[in-house]
């Protein structure tokens, strides 16, 4: 039933004859109707889970963009699959057509912290655990922000709506269809909840930098003293667990936008990782994992519903998402100052990158570009184990414009605020997966933090011998054999060729961008 504050009108978006409409809920209602609709079932965390069926990841493939007249030359077609504006509205009609009769549930919210930048959002749902999801990842409006409340984008979300290749010209079932001339986003035939997440950061990747504002992938946190850092990289490399330092107030753990008076968080809520969660490791994340949060194919135990957060019956990209302010420590006005330091994480599969290097402009420009890290199992359908992957300004399934225009932008910002950018492998050290072994967090942790701290100033730096990135010499907290990875390999030989490999590839990689 809709707020009467401010009715929703299906008919505004061609669904006719819905059934119930449920607009605006609260996280309360939504879980009681998610468990009453057997759509999922509490946890003893208080956390609802929820299953996605065969698809556990997103679906990049099946992404497709209208080739509208105001958009047509501003995407790159090289990289985005085109629809014709005539197929986007067939399958739109079709999903409207499917939606009649069925239950709907509506959040009316907000992407984009900064109040200059905030883009009204309408997701439309038929599940009330992707509804629960949206509350929990964008932002949440006021009562005052709901009287007047008019979106500018909207999302359909038919999960159950499978979509015909032969009639709608996609590749399977799936389709996350957008037209930047409607404002509209189409996704139907997954249930993958975070496909409705990436189809607003690609609006976002479109839009802000339209305004001057530079998009980014990446996750923020700021010091007490008013220190900001970002943390950019691929799902998998470490951006939730890093940016939620107890230490550190978290902004945001995936999706921001650097204006000029410094950055703000694009969501309002975290879609973290929870594959061998624990209390010990990850406090902050595990302790947000409470009532109105989403459990997504984590296993649950039928008889005392305790989540098994060590196993991958379903997936290894096992998932929860809630609102930010679920971590003790969030900066709850989503936005901070100029970035004091920048680093790109990346998780090596090849096992042969030092665990941090400080970069130049150039090479930090260069491997803004290349975006070298690992397909971790799970995130994508069909990426069963990890996988060595080259994803262009660390965000390649979610760019529509060029990748040049994102660098440019990325170099302006770092040269006018003289930020230090590093390079963090968050991968494989000793060997490749099956000989080395992943590189331990409390490690890591420790190179962030004597950055951060200013620790590594007046250390001396060296050259790698491969790869010419500037690795210091000692680390507080992290034994020296490790910052060299050519010693932690019991096989040098194997090393040596390991590293040329992938050398080569990043050559290979650089060319394409001049």
């Amino acid at each position: 039933m809709s707020s009467p504050a401010a009715p929703f009108d299906p008919a505004r978006l061609g669904l006719a004859n819905p059934g119930r409409v449920f607009a605006r809920l609260s996280a309360a209602e939504l879980v009681e109707h998610a468990v009453a609709r057997r759509e999922g079932a509490l946890t003893d965390l208080g956390a609802l889970s929820a299953l996605t069926g065969s698809r556990t990841g997103r679906s990049p493939k099946d992404k497709f963009t209208a080739r509208d007249p105001g958009a047509a030359d501003q995407v790159d077609w090289t990289a985005n699959q085109s629809m014709d504006p005539a197929a986007f509205a067939r399958l739109r009609d079709l999903v409207r057509a499917y939606l009649q009769n069925r239950d709907l549930f509506v959040f009316d919210g907000f992407a984009c912290a900064d109040p200059r930048h905030r883009l009204p959002l309408r997701v439309v749902t038929e599940k009330a655990w992707h509804s629960l999801f949206a509350r929990c990842l964008f932002l949440r409006p006021a009562a005052a922000d709901l009287a007047a409340f008019a979106p500018e984008w909207t999302i359909l979300h038919a999960c159950d709506f499978k979509a015909d290749p032969v009639r709608d010209g996609t590749r399977s079932e799936v389709c996350v269809a957008i037209s930047y001339e409607q404002k509209l986003v189409v996704a139907c035939g997954t249930h993958y909840a975070g496909e409705i997440k990436k189809a607003v950061f690609t609006v976002l990747n479109y839009l802000l930098p339209q305004k001057g504002v530079f998009p980014m992938h990446c996750s923020a946190n700021v010091g007490a003293g008013g220190d900001v850092a970002l943390f950019f990289g691929l799902s998998g490399t470490g951006k939730t667990t890093l940016s939620a330092d107890p230490d550190r107030r978290l902004i945001g753990d995936d999706e921001h936008g650097w204006g000029d008076d410094g950055v703000f968080n694009i969501e309002g809520g975290c879609y973290a990782k929870t594959i061998r969660l624990s209390a010990a490791g990850e406090p902050q994340i595990y302790n947000a994992l409470r009532f109105g949060c989403v459990l997504e194919n984590v296993p649950v135990d039928p008889v005392g519903r305790k989540p098994d957060f060590d196993s991958e019956r379903y997936t290894e990209n096992t998932r929860a998402a809630y609102p930010v302010d679920f971590i003790p420590n969030c900066e709850l006005s989503g936005v901070g100052g100029h970035p004091k330091n920048v680093f790109f994480l990346t998780c090596d599969a090849f096992g042969v990158l030092p665990p941090i290097a400080k970069l130049t402009p150039d090479q930090a420009v260069e491997y803004f570009l290349c975006g070298y890290t690992a397909k971790v199992a799970g995130t994508e359908a069909g990426v069963t184990e990890p996988t060595p992957e080259f994803s262009t300004c660390f965000a390649k399934p979610f760019l529509p414009l060029p990748p040049k225009r994102y660098a440019a932008m990325l170099k302006e910002k770092l040269g006018r605020h003289r930020v230090p950018v590093w390079l963090v492998n968050t991968g494989w050290t000793g060997g490749p997966p099956g000989v080395g072994s992943r590189m331990k967090l409390a490690f890591t942790r420790a190179m962030l933090r004597a950055a951060l701290t200013g620790q590594l100033d007046g250390e001396a730096f060296h050259p790698d011998p491969v790869f010419g990135l500037a690795v210091p010499g000692r680390c507080p907290g992290v034994p020296d054999g490790v910052l060299r990875p050519r010693e932690a390999w019991a096989d040098t030989a194997a090393y040596d060729r390991a590293a040329k490999d992938l050398a080569e590839r990043f050559r290979a990689e650089f060319k394409k961008y001049g």
